[in-house]
């Protein structure tokens, strides 16, 4: 294990360097100067420096004696009142004092994950490198939502990935690296991912629905069939009557279609496979497990044929199975190499969750773990379980990438960028950067988003920086300007 703990710790330490979904808090450009007034404490970057070191130091003295300490806090519910104001302070407080309050209201009322006797819930993973990638991810604060709003966080995020799919012994064809359709990404937990995948595989299957007769044909005249002809001329009048009130009807997230739809899981699964059903408003179907391979509760490929047969003469569409290894309650693995190819003959997009045993496939002795996974439509893991990476860092990958982005795109101008096409970003967008936005950030002095408002096309700015002064303000708008006199 010392081998597996260094492995991990080293290479995936990168993987957290950014903070992956946060945004930006918006002020009135005529207001600059009172984003100050929002300072918590007087600090400045000599102060970071000394207080900075004195909070590693916390750190540090907290893991080195943590032993000592007990897994489980003694304190109630609204144990906090007693210790903090009841109200904000009016003034900032100097760092002192705050240190003096770590002790006492944060570390005293904490549950410690990290306590040798702690044996509850599931692993999160830490490790003194990811908290120095932690330093740096909070230091840069870049939000990556396209290549361009930070290159480095999208590229590096994506090389990452590409070592895990090694690491680990994934098909080849997740990689971003791949001249396929895959493609990796790092979501917040295996409950997101969840969520997504259903969303994926629901419009998967809507889409394969709304293309008849090719479908229609392969159904025939069986209970699913005529469900299906039901839904097909529902879905007609609907969107006729959509368009003649300007209502926009989502063509693969068409609740006229998927009424009848039913998926699959295990009964072991998460329960965030359960919420992510009732979420996407889809049936869900938990199958009944037995003890199989190494004495884990899996459901069965007999088990799973059953269940389609049976809801298609019900008149319901099958249209997923959310296979899982490592379920959270009893660590139940289901065989995906087993599962998969029934998937496939049938029609049935399928997603592994491996967010609870999926990181131990990095050691070589538990390759089985990912067994089948060349069957997978998408599939995900928890690294910061036991991949020595703090939460949140939930890889995800996709064998079709380029097809599963489509049902998720909407063109929002401001995303857009000149280097779209020869780069990789996790969204689409069809839309064309305008010559004077382009020339702006090209000319680099300062960058600016597009933005449409009923067919108006505009450069949008916002005030992102504390820094920012009204002096900024008349710089930017004198480069803007110059720019725009010298193009037109």
């Amino acid at each position: 294990m010392d081998r597996y703990r260094k492995c991990v710790s080293v290479l995936f330490a990168p993987l957290f360097f950014f903070p992956i979904a946060l945004s930006p808090f918006s002020f009135p450009l005529w207001e600059p100067q009172r984003l100050r007034l929002f300072s918590i404490s007087d600090m400045d970057s000599q102060k970071l420096r000394t207080d900075g070191k004195r909070m590693l130091d916390f750190v540090a003295d907290y893991w080195d004696g943590i032993r000592e300490r007990r897994p489980l806090p003694d304190v109630k519910p609204g144990y906090i009142r007693d210790l903090v104001p009841t109200t904000a302070p009016t003034s900032p407080e100097d760092w002192t004092k705050i240190f003096d309050d770590l002790e006492n209201v944060v570390i005293n009322g904490a549950t410690h994950w990290h306590h040798p006797h702690f044996f509850a819930y599931f692993p999160t993973a830490l490790s003194y490198q990811s908290i120095m990638a932690d330093i740096l991810s909070g230091g840069i604060a870049g939000i990556g939502f396209t290549w361009k709003s930070c290159p480095s966080m999208t590229e590096l995020e994506m090389s990452s990935l590409d070592w895990v799919v090694d690491l680990m012994g994934l098909p080849e064809h997740f990689k971003n690296s791949h001249d396929g359709p895959g493609c990796g990404i790092i979501q917040s937990t295996a409950s997101d991912s969840t969520m997504v995948a259903i969303m994926a595989a629901r419009a998967t299957k809507v889409e394969q629905i709304k293309a008849e007769p090719t479908f229609m044909k392969w159904v025939g005249e069986t209970g699913v069939g005529r469900t299906l002809k039901g839904i097909l001329d529902r879905v007609k009048t609907n969107t006729t009557d959509d368009e003649a009130a300007g209502i926009i009807s989502p063509h693969f997230h068409d609740p006229t279609v998927f009424e009848r739809f039913v998926m699959y899981c295990s009964d072991q699964a998460h329960s965030s496979v359960e919420k992510g059903a009732m979420l996407s408003a889809i049936r869900l179907r938990k199958l009944k497990s037995t003890r199989g391979f190494l004495g884990n509760y899996s459901v069965t490929g007999q088990t799973l044929r059953d269940a389609i047969k049976e809801d298609r003469e019900r008149g319901y569409v099958p249209f997923m199975f959310l296979a899982t290894v490592g379920t959270t309650c009893s660590c139940g693995v289901d065989q995906v190499d087993e599962l998969g190819p029934i998937c496939a003959a049938e029609g049935l997009y399928i997603h592994v969750d491996a967010a609870y045993a999926g990181t131990f496939a990095l050691c070589d002795e538990f390759k089985y773990l990912t067994r089948g996974m060349e069957h997978v439509d998408s599939y995900n893991f928890n690294l910061h379980k036991a991949g020595m990476v703090n939460f949140d860092c939930s890889p995800m990958w996709f064998k079709n990438g380029t097809h599963v982005s489509r049902f998720f795109n909407v063109d929002a101008l401001y995303l857009a960028h000149e280097y779209q096409s020869t780069a990789a970003d996790y969204r689409s967008t069809n839309a064309d950067n305008e010559k004077l936005c382009n020339a702006i950030n090209e000319d680099r002095r300062i960058h600016l988003v597009p933005s449409t408002v009923h067919g108006t096309y505009f450069l949008r700015m916002v005030v992102c920086s504390q820094l920012t002064t009204l002096d900024d303000v008349i710089f930017a708008k004198n480069v803007i300007c110059q720019i725009a006199d010298r193009l037109f």
